[in-house]
């Protein structure tokens, strides 16, 4: 059976002017793989940088112009080229953005759930979802600066599933709500999913993510490193360095950070990308071509990781 999603080895890249007359390609993901399942929900972490919110975008065809895309987008066993993705956008791959800022000031809720459409079915069908969400009708009415952080959470997602989607993008969903909060909103996309939904949850948030998700791709730099099942962190079935080390950074493994920054685009030429801050880093890893290979696990992108896998 096809997945919902298949991304595989997607390229984005930026034409950047360095003169007025030269010009050259700043390249932000490289080779970049992951799938999703209907009644699944995988989470893509990373750090600020790492090209989270790009692969959305590329995604849901919503590139800026100067943008090139390479690699194959597949859903629902199709191509996803810029038309069909147009098509399909707000009605079976929706986005749930990062910001409420999102929803339009001058504009009552409930108008901005429904798209602006009247009619007593859509009408009965907004408060269904208001209420599934713990809003009630009262809601439709109120202004987006009269809702609390949480609420308007909520109402981002009531604008995505009012159309049944079948694949829900959510772009750093939770960002300045409070533990609890966080944790409804997770909820929801759980639901979702459970409800036959294929749900690619965006976060840098990975001890949040972990409580959802079924599995974790790992991004670094623009590149996949690391596939692998939830369960597969605690169990201590992590293969790729940096998908260990951002598990030690969680407080409750101890806060463990390791040297180093994340590289921008286009500063290393070759080789593994990690290979700077990696102490299980070898000659090889700064000269050879790192392939994103199956493991029992899932999929890793590091040289070292047969001998982890074996040990």
């Amino acid at each position: 059976m096809e997945p919902i999603l298949s991304v595989r080895n997607l390229s984005i890249s930026f034409t950047q002017y360095t003169s007025k007359t030269r010009r050259h390609r700043l390249h932000v993901i490289d080779d970049l793989s992951l799938s999703i399942e209907a009644g699944q929900v995988v989470a893509v972490v990373g750090a600020s940088g790492s090209g989270k919110s790009l692969l959305a975008h590329g995604i849901l065809g919503i590139l800026p112009y100067n943008a090139f895309l390479e690699g194959s987008i597949r859903y629902g066993g199709e191509a996803l080229d810029q038309a069909r993705a147009a098509r399909l956008r707000g009605k079976e791959i929706v986005l749930v953005p990062q910001g409420v800022t999102y929803l339009d000031p001058l504009m009552k809720v409930g108008p901005q759930i429904r798209k602006g459409r009247r009619g007593k079915p859509l009408l009965d069908r907004c408060r269904a979802v208001l209420a599934r969400y713990g809003l009630g009708p009262e809601v439709e009415d109120a202004y987006p600066f009269a809702l609390s952080g949480g609420m308007a959470r909520r109402v981002l997602i009531s604008t995505a599933v009012i159309e049944s989607p079948r694949l829900i993008i959510a772009d750093e969903p939770t960002p300045g709500l409070d533990a609890q909060a966080a944790g409804r909103i997770m909820g929801h996309f759980r639901e979702l999913a459970d409800g036959g939904a294929g749900v690619l949850l965006i976060t840098h948030d990975l001890e949040l993510a972990l409580t959802v998700a079924d599995r974790v791709a790992v991004l670094y730099a623009g590149q996949t490193v690391e596939e692998a099942p939830a369960c597969a962190f605690a169990a201590g079935r992590l293969l790729h360095p940096y998908t260990k080390a951002l598990y030690q950074a969680l407080p409750q493994n101890g806060f463990i950070p390791i040297p180093g920054t994340q590289p921008y685009p286009g500063e290393i030429a070759q080789g593994c990308l990690f290979a700077p801050r990696c102490d299980r880093c070898r000659a090889q890893c700064k000269e050879a071509s790192i392939p994103y290979r199956a493991v029992s696990s899932g999929y890793v992108r590091c040289l070292t990781a047969e001998e982890e896998e074996t040990a």
